[in-house]
């Protein structure tokens, strides 16, 4: 099966309008109808909305007995404001698609688009529409929903644009490909006092003084190796904006990082025992908050060996160079789950960076992302047959 032109029309346009119409993490109500509204004619043998928030999931069945192959997409856009200059620039002021998630969704509804025409041969095709993807609350969402036993794939296949990579080459390996990272919230609490009197009160101002730089201190190894892990400290606030007031009340929020899971606890604990020990010294209560918590994206190898087939049938250059990469990305968790992999699709060496304001999806992916998916699942599944009668999807349900 082939995108005919009328369709990439169609999916351009559509892609288009998402892009117009962003929502962010947890707010995708009106994405998500739309992801709907726009697959209803294909025909769906089963629609599930409102998985882990505002995800859907959409299945194709064979009315076969064969695996359940699961392709996954984001619908959130970011809160920043979009200085692209395009015609479909975002409508919706400080929220765009400033990661092209837009294009991943489309890329979903050209799979969904020609599997209403064309059942795979056996087994099952899930597009799981994900939510919430860029707090990481997405993906354990969406698991975490009971439902998700009812479509629990045995293979996991996503992928994302990468800005730097040629257009359409593809970045691909086994093993870790995103970092596990969360966001570490330190509140520090003492006592406010007159600025004339500072000595009457309990400040942390030392305190944040030390732990500012000693959080990047706990980072060691290259990146090049497992044992990789750093910290970067990403915000800090002390009392209130006023000149008559010494401060009683501080934050530090830091984002902790490793190259595998098994190390993020590591990382915590000498995080935890650092910043007790300080607030200890200084007189101050502490309190620490974990939020955006991402496991590392690790590729399974036989995921890997299916996407690399349909790569290489499909004369999509492919290498492992740009991998892994220090940022986070929640689709991990389907790992836990299935066979997973997820690859990179460049978007153009000079193409602006992933969340910059200036960003826009390039709409020629949309076909060559399309046309991995299908390869993987015609190779797994068998060509594309009629849509399953309701008798042969009862007998597979009972089977």
């Amino acid at each position: 099966m082939a995108l005919t032109n009328h369709d990439l029309i169609e999916l351009t346009a559509w892609r288009r309008k998402l892009h117009q119409h962003p929502e962010i993490s947890n707010e995708e109500q009106l994405t998500a109808r739309e992801v709907v509204a726009f697959l209803q004619d294909t025909k769906p043998d089963q629609i599930l909305t409102g998985m882990g928030g505002h995800g859907v999931a959409i299945v194709y069945d064979s009315g076969k007995l064969g695996p359940t192959v699961l392709f996954r997409s984001e619908l959130d856009a970011l809160p920043i404001h979009e200085l692209s200059g395009v015609p479909h620039a975002s409508q919706v002021p400080g929220k765009a698609h400033m990661c092209g998630h837009d294009g991943h969704t489309t890329i979903l509804a050209a799979l969904g688009r020609q599997f209403g025409r064309a059942r795979p041969a056996r087994g099952r095709v899930v597009l799981m529409f994900q939510p919430a993807e860029e707090t990481g609350d997405g993906a354990a969402g969406v698991i975490d929903d009971p439902r998700f036993a009812e479509i629990a794939p045995d293979y996991a296949f996503s992928l994302h644009n990468l800005p730097g990579v040629p257009l359409g080459e593809v970045r691909l390996r086994a093993g870790t490909v995103n970092c596990a990272s969360r966001g570490m919230r330190i509140k520090l609490s003492g006592k406010t006092a007159h600025s004339s009197m500072p000595e009457t009160g309990v400040s942390p101002m030392q305190a944040i003084s030390e732990l500012m730089p000693a959080l990047p201190r706990l980072g060691r190894a290259s990146f090049d190796v497992d044992e990789f892990r750093m910290v970067t400290v990403t915000h800090a606030a002390m009392g209130e904006a006023v000149y008559g007031v010494a401060p009683g009340y501080a934050e530090v929020w830091a984002c902790l990082r490793t190259r595998l899971d098994s190390n993020m606890s590591e990382l915590r604990e000498a995080a935890e025992a650092l910043v007790t020990d300080i607030a200890t010294r200084h007189g101050l209560s502490l309190e620490i908050e974990y939020h955006e918590i991402f496991v590392a994206s690790v590729n399974a190898p036989e995921a890997v060996e299916h996407l690399r087939q349909a790569l290489d049938e499909l004369s999509i250059a492919h290498s492992e160079d740009d991998l892994p990469m220090r940022a986070s990305e929640d689709f991990g968790l389907f790992g836990h789950e299935a066979s997973s992999a997820m690859f990179f699709l460049g978007a153009g060496e000079q193409h602006p960076a992933l969340h910059n304001p200036d960003y826009d999806f390039p709409d020629d992916l949309i076909s060559i992302g399309a046309r991995v998916f299908m390869r993987v699942a015609a190779n797994l599944l068998g060509e594309g047959s009629a849509p399953a009668t309701q008798l042969e999807q009862e007998l597979r349900g009972q089977a």
